[in-house]
């Protein structure tokens, strides 16, 4: 199948309710926020981590649809594999790692769809995926809060003999609307190999990754709104901050939003009722 031959913005709104969507290691899992406005955050690395989990799940780690960065995962092993089959072990050195990095786009979904940098093993060079994502952004500040808990099992005898309970700390969101942007290169796609059944598995996976990735420290997330804007060359048609201005949201209530219901999302002035709409980008 070919390469997209068509360019595509989104916008792609989430939320998440008593849950801790994006945890930060460097504050003790706090959930991730702009110190100067209170807005909270979300890594696009975080969202690229469930779309590669739903494609994981979804088609079995089978190629095309193999995930290249999956846990526990020897990337240099699976970099000097391609080395090894036979399309690509008797090319010349020069051709050798251009024939690696094509055999690796082919069988990878997310290095078709992201990119990777496969050059720390026996080198099949880099690629610069067609599919990007900013961070996302809570609409409103967030509050995050802490709760306290308790275990009373012991992780080892020593801990075992001094009774008690241990405690820890758990942080929750108590209600927070995300919104990030979304790119999608012809161009680049061109240069992966990225097609139209990667494309559809990608509109599948910002749909439904949620519902694959419970855990009570997450609470309940779900995909709200996926508007896409399709362009109708590989160039595009308009500026994708432009067709960004196009989707606007509004908070119904005066106290904290609580609730989806607590807000409304717009496209061009109008509310729409699809979860997902894709739109002409003029």
């Amino acid at each position: 199948m070919e390469p997209i031959k068509n360019r595509y913005d989104f916008v792609f709104y989430f939320d998440v309710k008593d849950g801790n969507p994006n945890g930060d290691p460097d504050a003790g899992n706090l959930p991730r926020i702009d110190a100067e406005t209170g807005h909270g955050l979300v890594t696009d690395v975080c969202i690229k981590r469930k779309v590669r989990n739903y494609v994981l799940m979804t088609k079995e780690e089978k190629p095309p649809f193999d995930i290249f960065i999956k846990e526990k995962a020897v990337l240099n092993n699976l970099i000097d594999k391609a080395h090894e089959v036979e399309e690509v072990k008797d090319k010349e050195k020069g051709d050798k790692t251009e024939a690696a990095r094509l055999w690796m786009c082919k069988n990878y979904y997310d290095i078709r769809a992201f990119g990777a940098v496969m050059s720390t093993g026996k080198n099949a060079g880099q690629v610069r995926g067609p599919v990007q994502l900013t961070f996302a952004r809570s609409v409103d500040p967030i509050v995050a809060l802490e709760h306290s808990i308790t275990r009373v099992a012991k992780t080892t005898e020593e801990r075992s003999e001094t009774g008690g309970s241990e405690m820890g700390r758990k942080y929750t969101v108590p209600y927070g609307l995300y919104r990030t942007h979304g790119f999608i290169s012809a161009h680049l796609a061109n240069q992966t190999g990225f097609n139209q059944d990667d494309l559809n598995l990608f509109w599948e996976a910002m749909q439904n990754m949620f519902e694959h990735d419970r855990s009570a420290a997450r609470g309940e997330m779900n995909t709200r709104k996926l508007i896409v804007f399709k362009h109708s060359t590989a160039l595009g048609n308009a500026h994708a901050n432009d067709l960004f201005a196009r989707v606007t949201h509004n908070k119904s209530v005066d106290g904290p939003a609580r609730n989806f219901s607590d807000y409304e999302i717009y496209l061009d002035g109008n509310t729409f009722p699809e979860t997902f709409k894709i739109v002409d980008a003029e």
